[in-house]
């Protein structure tokens, strides 16, 4: 009799690990780089707009092409999309750290790599989220989703908390520079990973059909439309919120770019412990609808109250209390639909979602920017962080979303 490679109920398996390696690389370079090319662009042009419109290059591309991308990853090799999005990046970032590094680096340059990344990540992020599924058992699948944004946090711990001191002591050009070798590490890492082929890879398919076909699942299934609307509105306004700390703790008297990075990093160390939380403890079916909306009505009200504190020593503890209740609505929604959509969907749904949830992300930048030019910031952040508390209040009263939440696989099959 023929043993199986991996026992049944393994997380850790070589393939997962390597993804997860690959992903906490690149996260961490990504972080560093983006602390870099915020205070940058606000050193050389002193905009907040500007800023907000730089970091909104990065978005657009998504939000246009995402729910295209999509089809193409549940009719591809989703191993050879990730390695090819990763080798584009650290190409792209590579250079713009060359520039940097050489003095010839203009704003345009930064666009350019923004718009460039976003496009990669339009296909990079549905191919890794719709391949967990087909590298962990499903009873896994909770725990994954928490380890892959474990990695997130672990990167925003370490990035932002260091990011701002290495800004003044190494500079930029090689923060810049140090982004575009991660990616080309992930890249390498990724190159011994084995991702299975979906069922219809290798089938005739018809581009706008299967477009259709992923609209037209997502809105027959009701909680499925409604989780995707409500983390278009949740990233609407935490985006406001928090494309704006910098410029605020910039602008703000004995506050600035070294105690941004420490305030982002125990945020996120909040948001770790959360992942923790979620990865090592499993959360029962029955009960992931009600431990989603408490723990979303707390990271808003935490969050809400740290912007009003003077004391940083209040403020940064507020926020980790904040970033573990806010992780844990992350991973519970990431879950759900890793759950509940079926594998030859599961590209098409994690891009359309990604289309939708991000496709108000570049307006809030953008919106956001521009309050700031004629606004005090620190009131435009609490405003943002008030309205993400009130998003779920309803929670407590849809009894269609809350079942729809409490989807076991073991006992059940989703109505689709």
């Amino acid at each position: 009799m023929k043993k199986t490679r991996e026992p049944k109920d393994r997380l850790w398996t070589p393939n997962f690990f390597l993804l997860w390696q690959g992903q906490l690389v690149s996260a961490l370079g990504d972080s560093i780089y983006e602390i870099a090319l915020t205070f940058w662009i606000l050193y050389e042009t002193g905009s907040p707009g500007l800023m907000g419109a730089v970091l909104a290059a990065s978005t657009f591309p998504k939000v246009l092409i995402s729910s295209f991308a999509g089809v193409i990853i549940d009719r591809t090799d989703r191993r050879k999309m990730i390695l090819l999005m990763d080798f584009i990046r650290g190409i792209c970032i590579t250079f713009v750290g060359i520039a940097a590094v050489f003095g010839f680096l203009e704003i345009w340059m930064a666009f350019v790599a923004g718009i460039t990344l976003g496009i990669c990540g339009a296909f990079f992020n549905p191919a890794v989220t719709s391949s967990i599924p087909d590298m962990v058992p499903s009873s896994r699948i909770v725990q994954a989703s928490a380890n892959l944004s474990i990695v997130r946090a672990i990167s925003q711990i370490i990035g932002p908390s260091s990011g701002g001191m290495l800004y003044h002591f190494v500079g930029p050009p090689i923060l810049f520079l140090s982004n575009g070798i991660s990616f080309i590490i992930s890249f390498i890492l990724a190159f011994f990973m084995k991702i299975p082929k979906t069922m219809n890879q290798d089938q005739q398919y018809n581009f706008w059909q299967d477009m259709r076909e992923g609209f037209s699942y997502i809105w027959k299934m009701k909680g499925l439309r409604d989780l995707i609307i409500l983390t278009c509105f949740l990233n609407f306004f935490a985006t406001i919120s928090i494309v704006l700390l910098a410029p605020m703790f910039k602008n703000t008297e004995n506050l600035g770019e070294a105690k941004y990075g420490i305030a982002l990093a125990i945020f996120t160390l909040g948001m770790l412990s959360g992942m923790i939380f979620t990865s090592v403890f499993r959360i029962k079916p029955e009960n992931k609808s009600l431990v989603l909306a408490v723990s979303g009505l707390l990271a808003g009200t935490f969050l809400t109250i740290a912007v009003t504190m003077n004391s940083f020593i209040f403020m940064v503890s507020l926020l980790f209390i904040g970033g573990l209740f806010n992780a844990v609505v992350n991973v519970l929604i990431e879950s759900t639909i890793q759950l509940t959509v079926i594998q030859e969907m599961r590209g098409k749904v994690a891009s359309i979602k990604g289309t939708l949830s991000m496709g108000l992300a570049p307006l809030a930048m953008i919106l956001g920017g521009l309050l700031a030019e004629f606004y005090p910031i620190k009131y435009i952040v609490l405003s943002g962080f008030m309205a993400m508390t009130l998003l779920f209040i309803p929670l407590f009263f849809l009894k269609s979303f809350g079942e729809f939440i409490r989807y076991n696989p073991e006992q059940h099959k989703v109505t689709h």
